[in-house]
């Protein structure tokens, strides 16, 4: 018995070092998780005293050690492999092929498949028009022609908002995160974090949610597993205050980027979209320019219902950039086309997965290739 316990421990195979061990680091050089309120009447020095993450940080999310396997598998998966579960993407393969043939007919199936995947009726109308004008003038050989000419009008739809996310000019740079409940807000901050981080920025992340219950714990940890400072207070505390602090800090640190995360405020709720107004008020009493990136989290499985999201959000906070999540699962995609044709915003990135390096820079090109088929009668 005793040599049992003695061996069971020591379950890590020979030469591989265990995974906490291989992410530890040292208390002296970076906070975890720092307490806003200890901003105001102490040194911004001291309140920002390195303390390592808690004891049951690494509980909390059990598949933290496998974390670095499943995104050097997913890693290699592309734009198609990602996208061809959509509706989108299913539709139009099933579509060219039960129609190969060039006629009224496919145009029309088409237009309808184009509405029920969101991409919204006044983009699938044009688009479908256009094609039948060309059509008629015998621009397309056959149907493979007219894929062809499809895909080349959904990538210039699309190219106007191909414009990725550049975290230069201001120091630091500080992105407001928007959105309404459960569209996968404070996982994309997270994701942002560790995107930054591994491009050589000091990031650190602002627990503005203080509405949502473990909001801010969700946070801490996402902040623990990439080694990122997160500035936060408790819950029902004052978001614009934890904002501010969370800036003051920044500057303090030298920090490059501040990614602040707030409240997933329902666009109905009048109250709740003013409090946005005011974070974007206080953050300008210690930066003029700030916030300088206000990025709304869209849910790709909401369909029609991100574009009125999008407009309510843009005329109380002045978004300037949308991230696309869930596009990967059950949504039907072509709402990034209603997006682009209603507002013109660009889209930063897009969550085509779970892990952390399945936030992707938004590629009008790769974006089209994943939805349509590659060719006639292929998926």
């Amino acid at each position: 018995m005793l040599k049992f316990w003695k061996k069971k421990p020591a379950e890590t195979p020979p030469g591989q070092p265990a995974g906490p061990a291989t992410e530890s680091v040292p208390a002296a050089e970076l906070a975890h998780d720092t307490d806003a309120t200890s901003l105001d009447k102490t040194a911004l020095g001291e309140a920002l005293a390195e303390t390592p993450p808690p004891p049951d940080a690494p509980v909390e999310d059990e598949s933290f050690e496998p974390i670095a396997l499943a995104e050097a598998a997913t890693a290699k998966r592309g734009w198609r492999d990602r996208l061809s579960g959509s509706a989108f993407a299913r539709g139009l393969s099933s579509l060219f092929n039960r129609h190969p043939k060039l006629d009224d007919d496919l145009l029309d199936e088409l237009e309808t498949t184009l509405i029920t995947a969101d991409v919204g009726i006044e983009a699938s109308t044009a688009l479908v028009e256009d094609l039948r004008k060309r059509m008629h003038k015998r621009e397309f050989a056959d149907a493979g022609a007219l894929l062809a000419a499809l895909r080349q009008s959904l990538v210039a739809l699309l190219r106007p908002v191909e414009k990725p996310l550049a975290i230069t000019g201001h120091q630091p740079f500080v992105i407001l995160t928007v959105g309404i409940n459960g569209v996968g807000k404070t996982t994309t901050i997270g994701k942002l974090a560790r995107r930054y981080r591994d491009e050589g920025h000091q990031v650190m992340l602002a627990a503005g949610d203080t509405f949502r219950a473990a909001a801010v714990e969700q946070l801490k940890t996402w902040g623990a597993r990439n080694s990122v400072p997160v500035i936060s207070q408790g819950q029902d505390a004052d978001s614009a205050s934890v904002i501010f602090d969370a800036l003051q800090a920044a500057r303090s640190r030298g920090a490059d980027v501040l990614v602040a995360d707030t409240a997933g405020r329902l666009h109905t709720q009048g109250g709740l979209m003013d409090e946005l107004g005011k974070i974007a008020r206080v953050l300008k009493k210690l930066d003029a320019d700030a916030p300088h990136e206000v990025l709304m989290v869209i849910d790709g499985t909401t369909g029609q219902n991100a574009v009125s999201q999008v407009r309510q959000f843009r005329q109380i906070v002045g978004v300037t950039g949308l991230v696309v999540t869930k596009l990967d699962g059950t949504a039907k995609g072509g709402v990034v086309f209603a997006l682009a044709r209603e507002f013109g915003l660009p889209i930063r990135y897009v969550g085509l997965g779970e892990t952390a390096t399945d936030l992707r820079v938004f590629e009008a090109d790769a974006y089209v290739d994943g939805l349509l088929p590659a060719s006639l009668g292929q998926g």
